[in-house]
């Protein structure tokens, strides 16, 4: 019996059967694909990742993540934290990127027909938004066909403080978290109705988040009254706010609060498509 003929055709039959598990392998370890996993893990970090912990978690040697921190950094994807010499939080050009995808997705569609049954039924206009810095980014808008109307696109932003998917989203923030961001936020007055004062503001959230129910009360445009629930995702968190707002003359504010109801029909029907 050739033992050692035996054992070298079993190797060689071994190593050709695992041959395509290698090469799958391979193909899911790149250079690229080892920047995306950088990028995904800053994204769901909630505060700046340094050199050293990044290295334990993409298990990469210090010389090459720092290389390709370069990179990424150069390419305005990762961004260094003021303060800090070797730590890393996403950059302007990756925010961007994301904000793109949300508002492009495949279920864009999906969610501009919810929107635009909402509108039909209520008769105003509604808008899907969500937090991007401190301000208010609309994902999404349905217009009324009234004349008498504030038109603004898709991409635009409004402060967060004075309308209300932006009170409603800063609401649903853990509320240190919160508190900081409140304090160093501009609060600009934009009408009578604002609220500029930090503490009056941060009140103004407790009892949003008692609720999950926000209301502009013409404080950002006079005139314009707006109305807001939260669209959560299957755990229960807040990931953007859904709204309908029109002219006081049309639409005074204790009307636009029985639209609630049907605002969060709405909410629970766009969860789906997050």
């Amino acid at each position: 019996m050739d033992t050692r003929a035996d054992t070298e055709a079993f190797a060689q039959t071994e190593a050709t059967d695992n041959a395509p598990l290698v090469e799958s392998a391979a193909r899911t370890d790149t250079p690229t694909l080892r920047a995306f996993s950088v990028l995904e893990h800053l994204v769901a970090a909630k505060g700046a990742l340094s050199l050293a912990e990044l290295a334990a978690i993409i298990e990469q040697p210090k010389a090459s993540l720092h290389r390709m921190l370069q990179s990424l950094e150069a390419g305005g994807f990762v961004a260094r934290e003021p303060g800090q010499k070797n730590a890393y939080v996403i950059g302007p050009r990756l925010e961007r990127l994301g904000v793109d995808v949300m508002i492009h997705s495949g279920a864009r569609r999906q969610r501009h027909a919810i929107l635009e049954r909402l509108v039909a039924d209520l008769g105003e206009t509604c808008n899907l938004s969500t937090l991007h810095d401190t301000q208010v980014l609309y994902l999404d808008r349905c217009e009324s066909p009234w004349a008498l109307r504030l038109e603004l696109k898709p991409g635009s932003h409004v402060p967060a403080h004075c309308s209300a998917s932006g009170k409603l989203l800063l609401s649903m923030m853990p509320r240190d978290e919160r508190s900081a961001l409140v304090r160093a936020m501009r609060l600009e007055r934009f009408t009578p109705n604002t609220l500029d004062d930090p503490n009056l503001l941060e009140g103004e959230l407790d009892r949003i988040a008692h609720k999950g129910i926000a209301v502009d009360n013409e404080e950002f445009v006079l005139g314009i009254a707006c109305v807001a629930v939260p669209v959560l995702d299957s755990r229960g968190k807040c990931i953007a706010a859904i709204a309908v707002h029109a002219p006081v003359s049309r639409m005074a504010l204790s009307r636009a609060l029985t639209f609630v109801p049907r605002l969060q029909e709405a909410a629970a029907d766009l969860t789906a498509t997050f």
